[in-house]
């Protein structure tokens, strides 16, 4: 699979995998060979792939749903590598986590250092992950608004997470989602600011589309 993003110091492998299109990514330190694999759908097999060559220092997951998280124990036996995910997801993981993304924890990937940002809304413990100006978001964040959510006290956290946390990034960060295509804080931010310039129901969640709702 060709090489979804690269600079001088790092490779980003996308895989797109399961039933539900989700991306799972394989980061990469080029002076060192060592890599990570963010969130671990069904057909592992495609994700195993993209990590040949390279030394995985650990599975990291950025929520607790099954469409992130079908493939993990298989990819866990598979490379032998540490998993985790953030503490309020942990019991809805395949298995118990090696450790835990705490806010600002920050998992070294080689040369390269990693920092985890707890995005909850999505789900409780969501966690965004990132490295220089890439960011993988997971369903967090995604081009046109925020990830599903199930109550308007969800999508409101959300959206907390989401303006507190990620649009105080510079805009030009790529940001990674958990499905679909990439986008840019700064294309979010635009996005966003069309949003809040409108009244909304109280009730407002689900499927929100910045644009549009």
């Amino acid at each position: 699979m060709p090489v979804h993003y690269q600079n001088q110091r790092m490779r980003v492998h996308k895989v797109v995998a399961s039933r539900f299109n989700n991306n799972a990514y394989v980061l990469v330190c080029l002076a060192t060979g060592e890599s990570v694999v963010i969130d671990a759908p069904e057909e592992q097999a495609k994700v195993l792939e993209e990590t040949k060559g390279t030394r995985v220092r650990a599975i990291l997951i950025t929520h607790r749903h099954s469409d992130h998280t079908g493939g993990y124990a298989q990819l866990k036996e598979a490379l032998n590598a540490a998993g985790a995910i953030g503490a309020d997801d942990a019991e809805a993981l395949p298995g118990q986590p090696d450790f835990l993304l705490t806010d600002g924890d920050i998992i070294p990937v080689g040369h390269l250092a990693l920092r985890a940002i707890h995005t909850p809304g999505h789900t409780p413990g969501a966690t965004c992950l990132l490295v220089e100006d890439v960011l993988f978001s997971g369903d967090t964040l995604f081009p046109g608004g925020p990830g599903n959510t199930r109550t308007p006290e969800a999508l409101r956290q959300s959206i907390q997470s989401i303006t507190a946390k990620l649009h105080t990034l510079p805009d030009g960060t790529k940001v990674l989602p958990g499905h679909g295509a990439d986008t840019t804080i700064g294309e979010s931010k635009r996005e966003y600011a069309v949003f809040a310039g409108k009244p909304h129901a109280a009730d407002l969640c689900g499927d929100v589309d910045w644009l549009k709702s």
